[in-house]
């Protein structure tokens, strides 16, 4: 039994179509009928029922499918696992981000290169703006994802990304959840509470109150989870960076945009590295992170 005749029943499974499987696998479509007919020679079962142009799995072939996932995936972390030992200089990027972000576009990039590269371990750091900036000095991160808060280093290598809109969390009970879009004024006499350890609190309150124009009292959480609690039971509002089309759903938060003076509230997102760390691989992820914004 080949490894690629099972890729080619999980494609035909999952296009739910021969020729969309042999488009996906680049062969024919008659290449791909021949193999999962030897395939189900092999295993002396059918997995398909035929039905003219359709056809259908049959439970032994069901069975098979969700086996031969596992069998795959085991193989492929298998792989990467000896290349990486056979690899001795076992090189790592490391990718620092702020604290703040919470997209999908760095996930994303971090799964193409892994895909592209599996040989390349990659570690992931989280912090405040100067522990990210500390970091990047120390040589403990390659590459970081953050939003701009000094003027470009001519030391770095630095790349716009895409601006971010600024929204608030605000709990679905407050009546302020019922407006359309939220004056930096008219919260003023509500709790801010920002995510960030406690090294980092001084100057994350400062940057709010100084460059985005918070007033008012500030709470701090080590974690998503417990800033969002502190919402839902009214404790405060929380500002979040949204990047792209707004995806939210959640029946006890809402999220208004926040504006200053009737015009929205914008970051500048990037990511930096060093000239003097810069190589193949930091700029190649960096390409593919901006493709990804």
């Amino acid at each position: 039994m080949l490894l690629r005749q099972i890729e080619y029943f999980q494609a035909v499974v999952e296009t739910s179509s021969f020729y969309q499987a042999a488009e996906q696998c680049h062969v024919s479509q008659s290449a791909i009928s021949q193999q999962i007919k030897k395939l189900e020679e092999e295993l002396g079962v059918k997995l398909l029922d035929r039905h003219n142009r359709t056809f259908s799995l049959t439970p032994a072939g069901e069975h098979f499918y969700r086996k031969s996932l596992i069998i795959v995936s085991d193989l492929k972390q298998t792989i990467r696992e000896t290349q990486r030992i056979a690899d001795q200089n076992h090189t790592v990027l490391r990718i620092g981000y702020y604290k703040g972000y919470h997209g999908n576009e760095l996930s994303e990039a971090i799964a193409q290169f892994s895909l592209k590269y599996p040989t390349i371990e990659t570690t992931i750091m989280a912090g405040s703006h100067e522990e990210l900036y500390r970091a990047m000095e120390n040589d403990q991160v390659d590459l970081v994802l953050n939003d701009q808060r000094r003027a470009f280093s001519d030391m770095y290598h630095n790349e716009i990304l895409s601006e971010s809109y600024m929204y608030i969390e605000i709990s679905h009970n407050n009546p302020l959840s019922h407006l359309k879009q939220i004056e930096i004024s008219e919260i003023k006499n509500m709790p801010c509470i920002l995510v960030i350890n406690q090294t980092g609190r001084k100057e994350e309150q400062q940057y709010y109150e100084d460059i985005i124009g918070i007033k008012g009292d500030f709470l701090f959480a080590d974690s998503m989870q417990e800033a969002r609690l502190k919402i839902i039971t009214g404790q405060g509002y929380m500002p979040v960076d949204v990047i792209g089309v707004q995806d939210w759903f959640d029946s006890t938060i809402e999220r208004i945009p926040l504006v200053r003076q009737g015009e929205p509230v914008k970051k500048t997102y990037c990511t930096f590295w060093h000239k003097n760390n810069s190589g193949y691989y930091i700029e190649d992820f960096a390409e593919m992170l901006k493709a990804m914004f």
